[in-house]
């Protein structure tokens, strides 16, 4: 009996750097986020329209001037790794992040018309069904020990030929200051490691339930892999009585943010979305008044075949 739905493991793309495509380093994970476009009723009834958005961790994208992002064939047993410039030739970010500096988070926007001509499979997770937020999860009575999956890339463990996401378990270690409002993440109990970072969190459906909380009912999408928790110890040298070694260990609890943080971002992310499209529209209503028309749509991001 399967747990997981299998959609959410196509959500999941890896994060590289290096030119070399034999040589690429696999720094991360990052998921696709679909935001519910409102109708402009043009469209037909009870047909959605989702915009997409690339979700990873902003350390992921920290300092770099591009990424390679990994897309699987939805045709052939293969993929391919596509370009994506995170910086304009006027030096602005092409990604935005979560407005508090601490909250590790990010968005870049995705061409999905571009991915489809490109044949390439993926799935992405619906803002409006797959997402349980903050308010949702006191609702349903989240709590320590509740289950989850933990997807992602661990140590880069990502094949060139096509890209296999790895799920890992877990629980909830610590999750009630998070519900209370007084952190934007939360901990799990979950093997993470370097490579993990940017994946999504999954919760685990249960239909059993002890009195005083309540069955998970579905799979849902709750946060984001932020960090694992290390432990640090040191040689303290018997001469200066000073520490000369820090030893560090992964200690099996990991940060993760919230979905809530996923959500706050997007909305951002949308705002400067719209703010792009006013004034393309604006300056091609320039260029008609000067009969000189470039029809252009303002993306965020531009996807290059590598």
């Amino acid at each position: 009996m399967a747990l997981l739905p299998p959609f959410f493991l196509d959500t999941v793309v890896a994060i590289g750097i290096g030119d070399d495509p034999n040589n690429r380093h696999w720094i991360g994970t990052g998921f696709i986020y679909g935001n519910l476009v409102p109708s402009d009723g043009k469209t037909q009834k009870n047909i959605k329209s989702y915009r997409l958005w690339l979700i990873t961790n902003k350390h992921v994208l920290q300092g770099l001037k591009s990424v390679y992002i990994k897309f699987n064939s939805a045709t052939e047993p293969n993929s391919t790794d596509y370009l994506v410039n995170l910086i304009a030739r006027n030096g602005r970010k092409l990604w935005i992040g979560h407005s508090n500096e601490d909250t590790d988070v990010a968005a870049i926007f995705l061409n999905a018309g571009f991915l489809n001509s490109e044949n390439r499979g993926f799935a992405f997770v619906r803002s409006d069904e797959h997402v349980l937020s903050k308010h949702q999860m006191v609702s349903e009575r989240i709590s320590e020990g509740d289950r989850l999956f933990v997807l992602g890339f661990p140590m880069g463990l990502v094949a060139s030929e096509r890209q296999y996401v790895i799920c890992r378990s877990g629980t909830f270690a610590r999750i009630r200051d998070y519900l209370d409002g007084r952190t934007s993440d939360y901990l799990v109990d979950a093997p993470v490691f370097p490579g993990n970072s940017g994946g999504p969190v999954i919760i685990c459906p249960s239909g059993l339930a002890i009195t005083g909380t309540n069955p998970i009912k579905k799979a849902d999408f709750i946060g984001v892999v932020k960090s694992y928790v290390p432990y640090r110890d040191a040689a303290i040298s018997q001469q200066t009585r000073r520490p000369r070694i820090i030893f560090e260990e992964n200690s099996g609890l990991a940060a993760v943010e919230g979905a809530q943080s996923v959500i706050e971002t997007v909305e951002l992310a949308e705002k400067r979305f719209k703010g792009r499209q006013s004034q393309a529209k604006y300056r091609a209503q320039k260029q008609i008044s000067n009969n000189s028309v470039e029809q252009n749509t303002p993306t965020e991001v531009d996807l290059q075949r590598h």
